[in-house]
């Protein structure tokens, strides 16, 4: 008990940090074996309870730790080629959200976020010129930027990596790669910008740690899956986060 109080920021109470080290536990599990919502769920449980200012930096740190112990396990499925095209990208768009580090309506990036989404998982095809090296360093600059301000492109980042592959293991693999290097950037950012992670580093460790159980406990499940039922899976959860985001975009925007 005297450990996990070490462990806990002042902000939170012990209840809910046994809570959220148990949610990065599942959470990740649901990330390595349906591909995505893990990541999102977790902000969402996080923002509950923590304060607003430590949600984006502290989530990015738990998501950076959790996606490069994916990317490890699964690292002989990744499609090196979209990381090479995908890497220059993350560093534009985090130089640039860096430069204008400002309160951007949060409307318009949910709903932005939500339509593309579900355009990728249920619209036609985007014509395979869109998956060469412009189109990933685009989309990866974009998601990199969009990244530093709500936290949540995840599900975006994860259709465009969808339509890449079919194979279960190599979305799964490059997706975690992909996330591992736009989350990286934050650190930087946030802590140029005043952020102390020192008080939060304990916490941050111990929730890395549990999630990298539910990584291995996922892709055990992973494995049972064929690739069409989890592409099946996969649209359907990446369209229930697109809801969600498009019901708080209404929220933000006043329409409800």
């Amino acid at each position: 008990m005297e450990v996990l109080n070490q462990l806990i920021p002042e902000s939170l109470s012990l209840p809910v940090a046994v809570f959220l080290l148990a949610s990065s536990t599942i959470t990740s599990m649901i990330t390595a074996s349906l591909g995505a919502g893990g990541g999102v769920l977790l902000l969402v449980l996080m923002a509950s309870w923590m304060p607003p200012a430590a949600i984006i930096p502290v989530h990015g740190m738990i998501q950076l730790g959790s996606n490069v112990g994916r990317a490890a396990l699964t690292w002989r499925h990744v499609d090196w080629r979209v990381i090479a095209a995908f890497l220059p990208g993350v560093i534009a768009g985090a130089a640039l959200g860096a430069w204008l580090l400002v309160n951007l309506p949060a409307h318009i990036w949910q709903l932005t976020i939500a339509l593309f989404v579900l355009y990728l998982c249920w619209g036609p095809a985007l014509p395979k010129g869109a998956f060469g090296a412009p189109g990933v360093f685009l989309a990866s600059a974009l998601t990199s930027f969009i990244s530093l301000f709500v936290g949540a492109t995840g599900p975006l980042v994860a259709a465009f990596i969808k339509q890449i592959h079919t194979d279960r293991f190599k979305t799964v693999a490059t997706f975690a790669t992909a996330m591992t290097l736009q989350h990286a950037p934050k650190a930087l950012v946030f802590g140029a910008a005043g952020f102390i992670f020192f008080e939060w580093l304990p916490f941050i460790i111990a929730m890395i740690i549990c999630g990298f159980a539910g990584t291995w406990l996922g892709l055990h499940v992973l494995k049972s899956l064929s690739n069409h039922k989890f592409t099946l899976i996969f649209n359907i959860v990446l369209t229930a986060l697109a809801i969600r985001l498009l019901w708080q975009a209404s929220v933000s925007a006043g329409w409800w």
